[in-house]
């Protein structure tokens, strides 16, 4: 009961917000609550695939004389009133059932608000038993929806009819009932209605770490999400339906659905809503759930999940070519300045590694991190601790999503970064520290922070881009590519700047211009540049790799054909190893989660390697994290990384850990 009330409040402020048009909701919420921009968005793609279906089966079923809707375990939902509203019950009659207590509250909120009894034209009938409210077309029944026969019981009553079209709506209910008791309802509703129509919204992928945090966060409320271990995933959900007497059944998460059954024009609508940047928890969440519909009985036959875009049917497990196993970093440290994501983290020298901004934990409060934090790798063992900063850090403006350049063994410039994604992006900034040869412990550091006048050429006020190093004519260049700021959600220019002058310099460049991204990864190889992946202008992942390669006269753009084809992905982190591309996690819209990809850029052979966290006590969260490689120990250092995980909590990973990838290298 708790889950729904503060659904119906989460709803409610998405249509504040313009996401979905409602205007009953706030009737029967009461005093709207803000929250979060990824919360709207969720709400938005649920309340948009259960509208789509319902819609469709009015519009399916016109011809009828009469069809009926039961909506189960319907909280303070607005369905009945909205499809009222705009005209299409003119022969649907709607049946909602939920627990005798919360029934019992909505009819007396419907009783008492002029223009929700207006619409129902009272006729008196409630009060009668289970029956709390009762119109001409709508009948609310306060029953217990595990016990079958009571239910069965109700619904008769309430002249409920088996031989006409029923449409029966579970949106996140039957996951709270234990599954004997949820799969006899699947089936009874097969088995007791000639022609019938079943939608279902809930969770899936229970094992990947946002699947772990998100069920940690129902079974602390006390409400466990009972069928994910019995039915993990889309195909486990549509053999259920098919086993329980069901005819027809498609299903897809919300991934695809966004993609395949959102007009294009409507999706370009949503994300201009608000300012955005959580991309990465909005795709995993959306991979969580699911919609699914199924039916029996029905002429002609009711399949709103066929999309009318020719896209290829969701993505299952990738192929890989083995694993590699994640191991804690054996380390000396008191502090937790790791815990963070949207940071930067670089090798300052051999074994030194500098960790600045993001989003992360500090002094036991989640923020904007002000702190440098310094990894050492000392007789075999990692040390960490805080950096001391020669001066004030106001010039630091607590950024995200920056790039951090090592121009020297004394000189890194900073590059863009945000603070939140309405303000504009951050200009540039000089980190120096001194030539430290033999630093042992992390007090050996200390950054002196240095403005830069003017702060920047304007080229640099973006983030989520790419900040490499390239040689051309002898020289080092910067070559500053893609991300996005607060008015481009997308960019697809790039600049040289010259490491000297730090001003943008003209240098051609030929072939054809990678289409525009952000959260790819790009690096140095060959006096050029590598770029893969990336997510594009209609917030969909790329698969594509480029070389900007060095030319006598300037650079030229060249596709690399990896094969088999790589698979999308973004806000992964990548190294280059003996002409091979190493791209470390990340997100894409498979239903595994991402490890390491190693493409062989001289074949163009990509093989996906897992990472077998066994070994570790806590999920790994492999997206805006950062990777540093060491080269002559062959090892990936992977710090930081997680998110906001929709609303089940913000999740950090809590310590850095290392892969060891002589195997997979030696193998190639």
């Amino acid at each position: 009961q708790g889950t729904g009330g503060s659904s119906a409040v989460s709803k409610c402020s998405a249509a504040a917000r313009g996401y979905i048009q409602d205007r009953f909701l706030q009737l029967l919420v009461g005093r709207p609550r803000r929250r979060a921009p990824l919360v709207h968005r969720g709400y938005y793609i649920r309340a948009r695939a259960v509208g789509h279906c319902v819609q469709d089966f009015l519009l399916k079923t016109q011809s009828h004389p009469r069809t009926q809707i039961v909506s189960l375990g319907a909280g303070f939902d607005s369905l009945y009133f909205r499809l009222k509203d705009i005209g299409l019950l003119h022969h649907a009659v709607v049946y909602e059932v939920d627990f005798p207590n919360v029934a019992c509250q909505k009819a007396t909120l419907i009783k008492q608000t002029k223009e929700l009894s207006a619409l129902v034209g009272d006729t008196g009938g409630e009060g009668l038993g289970v029956i709390t409210f009762s119109g001409e077309d709508y009948k609310l029944l306060g029953v217990d929806l595990s016990e079958l026969s009571e239910l069965e019981r109700a619904l008769e009553e309430a002249g409920l009819d088996n031989e006409i079209p029923t449409l029966f709506i579970a949106e996140v209910v039957l996951t709270y009932m234990e599954n004997s008791r949820s799969d006899a309802l699947i089936q009874w509703a097969a088995k007791h209605f000639s022609q019938a129509c079943f939608l279902l919204y809930e969770q899936m992928h229970p094992e990947d770490p946002f699947g772990r945090v998100m069920q940690q966060h129902f079974s602390q409320m006390n409400s466990a999400l009972n069928s994910l271990a019995r039915y993990p995933d889309c195909e486990a959900q549509q053999m259920r339906f098919f086993e329980k007497g069901w005819t027809e059944c498609s299903v897809m998460d919300m991934n695809e659905f966004f993609t395949c059954c959102t007009p294009e024009d409507e999706q370009q609508r949503m994300q201009a809503l608000e300012p955005f940047d959580e991309y990465e928890e909005w795709h995993l969440k959306c991979s969580h759930y699911f919609v699914l519909t199924a039916s029996k009985g029905m002429e002609p036959s009711w399949t709103p999940l066929l999309s009318n875009m020719t896209v290829p049917h969701r993505d299952g497990p990738v192929r890989t070519a083995g694993s590699i196993t994640a191991a804690a970093c054996p380390m000396h440290s008191e502090v937790s300045g790791l815990r963070r994501y949207g940071h930067h983290s670089v090798l300052i020298k051999p074994n030194v590694i500098l960790t600045t901004g993001g989003f992360g934990e500090e002094d036991g409060r989640h923020c904007r991190m002000r702190n440098f934090h310094v990894l050492i790798k000392h007789a075999g063992c990692w040390k960490a601790g805080y950096v001391k900063k020669e001066n004030p850090d106001k010039r630091w403006d607590e950024r995200l999503y920056h790039t951090v350049s090592c121009l020297s063994n004394s000189l890194a410039l900073v590059v863009g970064g945000r603070t939140s994604p309405s303000s504009a992006g951050l200009g540039m900034l000089w980190l120096k520290f001194p030539e430290i040869c033999n630093a042992s412990e992390p007090d050996d550091v200390t950054v002196e922070l240095v403005s830069l006048q003017p702060a920047a050429e304007p080229a640099a006020l973006r983030w989520r881009h790419s900040t490499t190093e390239v040689i051309f004519k002898g020289e080092k260049y910067l070559f500053l590519y893609g991300g996005r700021s607060a008015v481009e959600p997308v960019l697809g220019d790039w600049c040289f700047l010259h490491t000297q002058e730090l001003s943008c310099v003209v240098i051609p460049v030929e072939g054809p211009v990678p289409e525009s991204r952000h959260s790819h990864s790009a690096c140095s190889w060959k006096g050029g540049v590598l770029i893969a992946g990336g997510l594009g202008a209609a917030e969909q992942p790329l698969g594509s790799v480029f070389f900007l390669r060095e030319l006598e006269h300037g650079f030229q753009w060249q596709t690399v054909e990896t094969h088999p084809p790589l698979s999308p992905r973004y806000s992964h982190t990548a190294h280059v190893h003996d002409g091979k591309l190493l791209l470390v996690g990340g997100v894409w819209f498979h239903s595994s989660v991402p490890g390491v990809t190693v493409i062989d850029l001289i074949t163009g052979l990509c093989l996906d390697y897992t990472i077998n966290v066994e070994h570790l006590e806590w999920p790994l969260m492999l997206h805006n994290h950062s990777s540093v490689f060491l080269q002559n120990e062959k090892e990936l250092l992977l710090i930081g990384g997680g998110g906001n995980c929709f609303s089940f909590g913000t999740h950090l990973n809590p310590e850095p850990v290392s892969l060891s990838l002589s195997n997979i290298l030696a193998s190639h």
